[in-house]
Parts: structure tokens; sequence; C-alpha cells
């Protein structure tokens, strides 16, 4: 159980689609400690080469973690993320396949960003996807319950 604030973040994506069925997925991240959803990224595409470059990118302007908890996707273990994990020092902890209770934080969080955001609108862009995520997600953060010391 993580301790502070940026020792551990997890990690996941979210899938959703357009009103012309495109589809398009959206990078979660969550600190473990804090609970607060760090970023969500939409895109139609997100490589592994993609994903570290948002990472590099929040890193710059939230400070590194310790630990980034994800599943085995192939984003995840692309050779773009194993050269920034030995580029950065960051250690990345994979879930056994099959046991996302693993990476509960992320499963709680993916559990009500769908319900809450992405189900409640039907996007016809990318655009329009983009600015209802970053005004739910702003509405999360602010309305996330205090943690309990103990």
């Amino acid at each position: 159980m993580p301790s502070r604030a940026n020792e551990r973040w997890s990690l996941d994506f979210v899938s959703d689609a357009f009103t012309d069925g495109r589809r398009f997925r959206v990078l979660a991240v969550v600190d473990d400690f804090t609970r607060e959803c760090l970023c969500l990224v939409a895109d139609t595409s997100l490589s592994g080469a993609r994903l570290a470059r948002e990472l590099d990118s929040f890193i710059a302007r939230r400070g590194e973690p310790r630990t980034i908890v994800s599943d085995n996707g192939t984003e995840m273990t692309s050779m773009a993320i194993h050269k920034w994990c030995q580029e950065t020092k960051v250690d990345w902890h994979y879930i056994a396949p099959g046991k996302p209770m693993q990476n509960g934080f992320i499963e709680s969080f993916n559990g009500s960003f769908p319900d809450e955001c992405l189900n409640e609108t039907l996007f016809s862009s990318l655009t329009q996807a983009r600015a209802a995520i970053a005004v739910w997600k702003e509405d999360c953060n602010r309305n996330r319950p205090p943690l309990i010391a103990g």
C-alpha cells in the first residue's frame, strides 16, 4: 500500500465509440495514494511510444512516480515502454494475466469513469470527447472523498 503521493500510479485504457461507430481509447492514470485522476488522454490510437511521451509530459509537470502498475497490454509491454523504464528508472509492475483486482485502484476508477462520463454523452468527435473528459476529470478530482489516515 502506498504511503505518499507519487509512490505508485496505476494505469489502464478505457474504450468507447463515436456516433459513427469509430472507436477511441482513453489512457487513465490514477495516483494510488491520493486516488487523484492524474490524466485522461483520449485518442483514436495510443501506442507504447505515445504512452511514453504522455508519461514524460505528465511527469515534467507532476514529478516522477516510484512505481507504475498496469496489465500486460501490448502498449504497456512494448519496446518503447521497456526503453522508457530503463531511461527513467521507474519501476513498472505488471499484474498477473486475468487478475484485474491486482490493480484494484484503476479497476475501481474504470468502473466509475465510463458510467459517469463516457456513457452520459454521444460523442461525434475527438474534440468533443476530450472536452467532456477534461470537465469530468476536474469534477472528479474536486469531489473525490478525502483520505482517511490509518
